[in-house]
């Protein structure tokens, strides 16, 4: 009997397969980091109630490592130094009920960087509920750490005209007032097809630093209005806001004439480009540096969705911008008593 035989399928048909499988694992590996959470916040309220009921001494808490070690010799993660944070880590937040929910969707390791780097509640939550909604890794948590990210959101919030605001409600919680690009390793003195090459090389890095329902459409996008052609910097869409988003690089000071520019693309982009179940394309400037003072000026009277931000070739000082937020608590306190 004649072998039957097959037509050779394509390796593309095979995605969807492996798009399941892919899926399964995330799905059992987010099962297992919680299940692991569920077990060290258990494990964390016991020595918790046994120390507070003074039926241990800090001591025991050593022999009940020694005691893990030699019975459950293949047993991880339940050293002296950790059951100390399974203390913690349920001490911390137990009474919280905003934030305990929360902890369970993040890694262990996630969970102790947050909790060690934080030096208040706000700041705390911030990133509990940021590296959820950016699906983190332990290195860019990290990163947005080291880059003052929660401070500089508190000390310099996003820049948005007034027209951008009531389109977007929820804009100011999409845009940051600056952006770090120090993956870029810039030097000090770059021009502005250094810093388009760069972003375009990095754009991985960059989609991250902007966020994650951030989706790229093009670069140097050409712009056609009657018979002349312009090209627009970098376009992207922002799947939250269900919007066009075109961003012009300046690698100088902001100056008001530039809105001009970026107005005239946004025309464009509705006239031409937006869907009609698309809301209202947005603009932002990326320049160098800008002073706040005329931002606020040259926004005010701005008829379209648009803000200002500045980028970054350089994590900023951490402890400058920790200093500066301790005086803006300490401004809101006293104002508070006045």
């Amino acid at each position: 009997m004649r072998k039957k035989e097959y037509s050779k399928i394509p390796e593309p048909d095979f995605a969807e397969v492996l798009q399941l499988i892919n899926a399964a694992r995330q799905q059992a590996y987010q099962i297992v980091s919680t299940t692991l959470i569920d077990l060290y916040w258990q494990v964390g309220a016991y020595i918790s109630n046994k120390l507070r009921s003074a039926e241990w001494g800090d001591g025991v808490i050593t022999q009940l490592a020694q005691h893990l070690a030699v019975t459950q010799p293949n047993l991880q993660g339940f050293t002296r130094a950790n059951l100390f944070r399974m203390r913690q880590f349920y001490e911390e937040y137990h009474s919280d009920a905003i934030v305990a929910p929360l902890v369970r969707q993040l890694p262990w390791t996630h969970n102790m960087i947050i909790m060690g780097r934080s030096k208040c509640p706000e700041e705390r939550e911030f990133y509990l509920q940021i590296a959820i909604k950016e699906r983190w890794s332990k290195r860019e948590l990290e990163r947005q750490f080291n880059g003052g990210l929660f401070e500089r959101m508190v000390l310099n919030p996003a820049k948005l005209s007034p027209v951008l605001r009531e389109t977007h409600p929820h804009a100011l919680n999409v845009f940051k007032d600056s952006y770090v690009v120090d993956f870029l390793n810039l030097p000090q003195e770059h021009s502005e097809a250094d810093l388009h090459q760069g972003l375009l090389g990095k754009l991985k890095q960059f989609l991250i630093e902007l966020g994650r329902d951030f989706c790229f459409i093009g670069s140097k996008f050409p712009v056609q209005v009657g018979t002349q052609d312009f090209a627009l910097d970098l376009l992207f869409f922002h799947r939250g806001l269900n919007a066009l988003v075109a961003i012009e690089l300046k690698v100088e000071r902001f100056s008001p004439s530039h809105l001009g520019q970026l107005n005239f693309y946004l025309e464009a982009l509705d006239r031409d480009q937006k869907k009609p179940h698309e809301n209202p394309s947005i603009g932002v400037l990326l320049c160098a540096s800008k002073d706040d003072e005329v931002v606020e000026y040259a926004l005010s009277r701005s008829l379209s969705p648009a803000m200002i931000a500045e980028y970054q070739t350089q994590l900023p000082d951490k402890k400058l911008l920790q200093a500066k937020l301790h005086e803006f608590y300490l401004l809101n306190i006293a104002e508070g008593d006045a």
